[in-house]
């Protein structure tokens, strides 16, 4: 299971799945119903009927986990390799630019390990290991501040109507209801 702050499942919460799952298969061997055990456990009843199914099977091994749905393709070791080639910087591998983006990361992951990840999966990668987004340490020397202030003065709206696209009654249906 993937979060959007970028990792699995805790250990704290690996232990309490567990624990359901091991809970589940004691009320299985008493005999109780699967919407009784998804109600006292608060999962789905569907859920129940996989679990009763894998330990009918298997007993409760079948229901013990199997770790994660997919293993990192770079490991810590790869890791560190990759680590030592970023800090060589992107013009060492060819790249114009001094800064590293996710697509020439993604590159040199693909050329020096032959694994294919992407973009998102890279900064997930970067994430996971300490690494965050540069950001610039001053602004550019073109910037022009008057014209910035400006901008957002002459642009925003000055309370105009909406512009709209038709009238009322004027779509193709009541055009064709009329003939």
């Amino acid at each position: 299971m993937r979060y959007a702050q970028g990792g699995g499942l805790t250990d704290e919460r690996r232990v309490f799945r567990e624990k359901l799952r091991m809970e589940a298969a004691e009320r299985f061997r008493h005999g109780d119903e699967n919407a009784v055990i998804a109600h006292d456990l608060r999962i789905s009843v569907r859920s129940v009927q996989r679990r009763r199914k894998a330990w009918s099977q298997g007993g409760p091994r079948a229901l013990a986990s199997k770790g994660p749905a997919s293993l990192p393709l770079l490991g810590d070791d790869l890791f560190a390799v990759l680590e030592r080639e970023l800090l060589k910087g992107p013009v060492a591998h060819g790249w114009p630019d001094q800064t590293w983006t996710l697509f020439p990361i993604k590159t040199l992951i693909g050329r020096r390990f032959h694994q294919s990840y992407t973009v998102q999966g890279v900064a997930a990668l970067l994430k996971r290991h300490g690494w965050s987004c540069q950001l610039p340490a001053r602004r550019a020397i073109e910037r022009n501040e008057a014209a910035v202030a400006g901008w957002g003065k002459e642009t925003r709206p000055s309370g105009e109507e909406p512009w709209r696209r038709s009238t009322p009654g004027s779509s193709s249906r009541t055009k064709s209801a009329s003939r």
